[in-house]
């Protein structure tokens, strides 16, 4: 049921924002930004820098509990939500690797895991969300769903939320 609620509200969500936005319209407010993330598996440090004005990579370290550490690169496409200067519908995919302990690990899915050693994680990434520049701050928030295709330690797939903010440097 929770796979369902997700899937109609990312469906929902693209066909809104799909309808409302045109990629031509869209100029970045930054070239590059690096801060906090916060997802559904792993918290740490993330940047992201603009190739051009629609195109992103994303790349985020992060800490999962109860011991590990997972590495996540992200192809994303921007565009204007809403016709809101500063706010940006984006979507991409990726990969992530990574390394995790023995332990207990919860998922969003209601398949917990426990692990009694060590195992590599691998697996596909996907992201779709809403990032917001705040007017006259070098400050952008953003909140985001991660639809993630766990091989090494699966399969098994799973969608996490995930909160960001950071810095902006022009």
């Amino acid at each position: 049921m929770k796979r369902a609620t997700y899937f109609l509200f990312l469906l929902g969500g693209l066909l809104l924002i799909g309808n409302t936005a045109k990629a031509q319209d869209y100029k970045p407010n930054y070239q590059f930004a690096a801060g906090l993330k916060f997802g559904g598996y792993e918290n740490g440090v993330a940047a992201k820098y603009f190739m051009d004005p629609t195109t992103s990579l994303e790349a985020i370290a992060g800490l999962r509990s109860p011991h590990g550490l997972v590495i996540t690169g992200l192809y994303e496409k921007n565009i204007l939500a809403f016709h809101v200067e500063g706010l940006r519908f984006y979507y991409g995919f990726g990969a992530h690797l990574g390394a995790v302990g023995a332990g207990y690990y919860k998922r969003f899915n209601g398949d917990d895991q426990l692990y009694t050693n060590n195992r590599i994680l691998l697996g596909a990434d996907g992201v779709i969300g809403l990032e917001y520049v705040i007017p006259n701050s070098p400050i952008a928030v953003s909140v985001d769903l991660n639809p993630r295709l766990e091989l090494a330690t699966g399969p098994f797939f799973d969608i996490a939320p995930g909160l960001g903010v950071k810095y902006c440097f022009k």
